[in-house]
């Protein structure tokens, strides 16, 4: 390819951004795209895995190999958003010091490095912090995939604290609404505080009309649990709300996300009927390996992962009582509860259910879409996660997939969404959150 014809700027991807995201290549325009032959080599590894990771490798090759049609991919092909895609099998003619050639991580970044060594503005693209170090350490510019990230520190948190004066809240207290010009989002909830008093009213907007309503007095429960805060009445109000059929829950350990989602898919689907069956699922082991690497038959492999689902559904049942429900195993056996891994999920129709999916934060933009998008008519998803107890590697809380979910969905009139913040579990449980 010619010289002038070469983009400003010439962008290495690691494998990781392509597992991340497929189609990460499309998100840069007008410039250069080069992928290293050592990307190839490990995506075709990766294909034969049964998880996401198997399943994002697979679409990333047969999106490489859709453009094959189009050109040569070592010389270059010309793409829809103005850039240019080459695979390269480029090293340094010395490779520097305490490098090894025997590592992938090495091999890609030494492509990134040989490119910067022919004077052209290279940026190394990873999700791995420590090959974005030791890019760095080479004198490369290394920066992280940037598309699906969020300001965790600005996250829509459903619901708005707000002080009012005495006699707003008298007129609130008094006539059940109040005047207000700021409109809500749909589905979004307002806590109204006297500025005088301790008072205060959670409200939601009116429809049709700029004023807000005050919710009455909680009463009553959901399966035997009722809310102890605002936040956890609102995560109620959002779960029992057949209108709303995608939830999130975000929230520090303890903070009651779980066992309010479970306990409102209890009375939906034992009491309300409204859906056929509830499916819990969580990832199974965080790092992102699948439990058929594990001895022993499906449900023994998934007993430890599925455990804390187990204890809130027994914490749940132990006040719950129904005279047709006595147990875990009893709601299993009449098909009104599933309790699955989610590699499981994939490649399911799932309609008529309450579909509840524990330790989001741990999957990618790119998981949470293919799963929410399982999603079949009259089936209700929620999400439940902590942003800041990660356990993948290649995520933070502000590249999550439930985080990036929480923005992309906000003020969509189907999306209704709660930050929960006090932890209900217990002192110690409150202290260690905050503490540790």
């Amino acid at each position: 390819m010619a010289d002038e014809a070469r983009p400003v700027k010439s962008f290495v991807l690691d494998t990781n951004v392509l597992i991340h995201y497929p189609e990460a290549i499309m998100s840069f325009r007008d410039n250069e795209i080069v992928i290293p032959l050592t990307v190839l080599e490990e995506l075709d590894n990766l294909k034969t895995y049964s998880d996401q990771r198997g399943k994002s490798a697979r679409e990333a090759i047969r999106f490489l190999d859709s453009l094959i049609k189009k050109g040569n991919l070592h010389e270059g092909v010309r793409l829809d958003n103005g850039s240019v895609l080459r695979v390269s099998y480029l090293l340094p003619d010395t490779t520097p010091e305490a490098i090894s050639l025997d590592k992938n991580d090495n091999k890609i970044i030494l492509c990134a490095y040989a490119l910067q060594s022919q004077g052209r503005m290279v940026f190394f693209v990873s999700k791995d912090i420590n090959a974005r170090v030791k890019a760095t350490a080479l004198g490369l510019r290394a920066v992280d995939y940037e598309k699906q990230k969020v300001d965790i520190a600005t996250l829509y948190q459903g619901l708005r604290e707000i002080d009012v004066s005495s006699e707003n809240m008298a007129r609130l207290l008094s006539t059940g609404e109040l005047p207000w010009k700021e409109r809500l989002l749909p589905n979004e909830y307002a806590l109204l505080r006297d500025r005088q008093g301790a008072r205060e009213v959670l409200a939601r907007r009116a429809e049709g009309d700029l004023s807000l309503r005050a919710l009455p007095p909680w009463e009553g429960h959901v399966a035997g649990i009722a809310p102890l805060n605002a936040r956890q009445r609102v995560a109620l109000e959002l779960l029992l709300d057949d209108s709303v059929r995608l939830v999130t829950l975000v929230g520090k350990a303890g903070t009651g996300k779980t066992l309010l989602a479970i306990a409102a898919g209890l009375r939906k689907v034992v009491e309300d009927k409204t859906y056929s069956r509830m499916l819990v699922t969580r990832p199974v082991v965080p790092v992102g390996k699948d439990i058929g690497f594990m001895p022993g038959e499906k449900s023994a492999k998934m007993a430890n992962w599925m455990q804390p689902l187990f204890d809130n559904l027994e914490q749940i049942l132990g006040v719950y009582k129904r005279p047709n429900v006595k147990g875990v195993d009893q709601l299993v056996k009449e098909r009104l509860l599933e309790i699955e891994a989610l590699s499981f999920i994939r490649g399911r129709s799932l309609p008529n259910q309450y579909m509840i999916v524990d330790e989001a934060q741990n999957l990618t933009p790119h998981e949470i879409k293919t799963l929410v998008s399982r999603a079949g008519e009259g089936t209700k998803v929620v999400l439940t996660g902590d942003p800041y107890q990660i356990d993948n590697m290649y995520l933070d809380a502000n590249s999550n997939g439930l985080s990036y979910l929480v923005e992309a969905f906000k003020g969509q009139a189907l999306y209704g969404h709660v930050t929960l913040q006090k932890s209900e579990r217990s002192e110690l449980a409150e202290l260690a959150a905050s503490l540790l």
